[in-house]
């Protein structure tokens, strides 16, 4: 028997050796890796599940009636003799007592420890949104460092084939010694832009890796830029920002508040507490009594009104901080939207008119010193500007989908 458990978990681990290159090769797409977040149980998420689940248990137990208090004692003892047999009104009671909250604290308790589970809820959904929104900015910061070293190791082998040919002209005697130590030194400066590219790029990963592990930080990325949701207009985002988890979060609180305000109000009513006793007596008749006593706000002016008016000061300040993060969000929807435009208008003049003509610099620069009418070093700068305008496009490109991103944010891509 254990001999054949032992097989079976060989095969296992053999089976998981063998798929795990499989996996390793597998695209991380900006997609999955938002999905990937949202999935891995995040503890910053769970807390405000927790929270919730925890007022919603105090919902329930804040709204039940006090404990009824029980009592026993000898009374009527005759403090001369101390003979509980001596006089007949010497008996053992035994009494309970029930105490009824004002009005409708206990409902409105209720009330009020709901609308503080919500407002975890809330959170619990702010966070899932900021979660997502970390996951695409730092998918996009590993995917341009990894495509700006592609490009920088690209323009280092150009440059590198210009160093064979100025040493071949040096050699033949048509090159100067500075043209082989220009390139040379621009070779070296490149090495230590791409050593440079490599740690940002480490320091991207371990961002991404925060979120969706280590072992799906390490897969590849795809090519090519990724897609995300269509966009509304400003307009419609900015009419739907009342339902941004944040302003919800707000909400949930200014309706607790409001029931505070109520608790308040409840305070002016009289309360009362039902009393009821029975007594055993030796040689006569056991006896009984029932009682209510009521709790009368006689003196409000430094309890019952201060309550109040501390409850409506916290609404108010609660509804403030709605009003606060609503400017703040609408901020945020300016700033990310024009952002967002004016980084498209950059790109068409990149793609359309500065790449191409630092390409057609670059060629000229080669025709002429093929034909000797352009010195080395105006061929060195120019393949260099080349590379300055590529990774100036693709840091515009992902700039662009990152304001993306904080649009949907704010719009919640039809969430809610």
């Amino acid at each position: 028997m254990t001999s054949i458990l032992s097989k079976h978990i060989f095969a296992i681990v053999l089976a998981a050796l063998i798929a795990a290159p499989a996996i390793a090769q597998e695209k991380l797409d900006i997609n999955e890796s938002v999905t990937i977040a949202l999935q891995a149980n995040d503890p910053s998420v769970e807390l405000f599940e927790q929270r919730a689940k925890a007022l919603e248990d105090r919902a329930v137990s804040d709204s039940q009636l006090p404990d009824p208090v029980f009592s026993t004692r000898m009374q009527s003892v005759p403090l001369s003799s101390l003979d509980i047999n001596r006089e007949g009104m010497t008996q053992l009671a035994f009494g309970v007592r029930q105490a009824f909250p004002k009005g409708k604290s206990l409902a409105l308790t209720r009330e009020k420890r709901l609308a503080e589970a919500l407002a975890e809820r809330h959170n619990k959904e702010l966070r899932n949104r900021e979660i997502t929104l970390q996951t695409r900015i730092s998918w996009l910061d590993l995917y341009y460092w990894e495509q700006a070293k592609i490009i920088t190791d690209a323009t280092r082998e150009k440059v590198l084939e210009l160093s064979e040919v100025s040493e071949a002209n040096y050699a033949s005697g048509r090159g100067a010694a500075q043209n082989v130590l220009r390139v040379d030194l621009e070779s070296s400066l490149l090495e230590t832009r791409l050593v440079e590219l490599d740690r940002k790029a480490d320091l991207a990963k371990a961002d991404l890796a925060r979120l969706i592990g280590i072992a799906n930080a390490a897969r590849p990325l795809p090519e090519q830029l990724p897609s995300l949701s269509a966009l509304p207009t400003a307009q419609q985002i900015q009419s739907d920002l009342v339902r941004h988890p944040s302003i919800k979060v707000f909400d949930a609180k200014i309706a607790a508040r409001d029931r505070d305000v109520d608790i308040a109000a409840e305070q002016y009513k009289p309360g009362f507490a039902i009393d009821a006793a029975y007594g055993i007596r030796d040689s006569r008749s056991d006896m009984g009594s029932v009682g209510i006593s009521y709790s009368i706000p006689l003196f409000p002016k430094n309890r019952q009104d201060k309550a109040l008016s501390a409850s409506k000061n916290l609404r108010s300040a609660a509804k403030l901080g709605r009003d606060a993060q609503l400017l703040e969000l609408n901020r945020q929807l300016g700033r990310t939207f024009a952002d967002w435009t004016r980084l498209g208008e950059r790109i068409s003049l990149y793609e359309n008119t500065v790449l191409r003509r630092a390409i057609d610099t670059a060629e000229a620069a080669m025709i002429g010193y093929e034909n000797q009418t352009a010195d080395f070093a105006e061929l060195v700068r120019a393949e260099l500007a080349v590379l300055d305008v590529k990774l100036t496009l693709i840091r515009l490109r992902v700039e662009r989908i990152k304001a993306h991103a904080g649009l949907l944010f704010l719009d919640g891509e039809n969430h809610e």
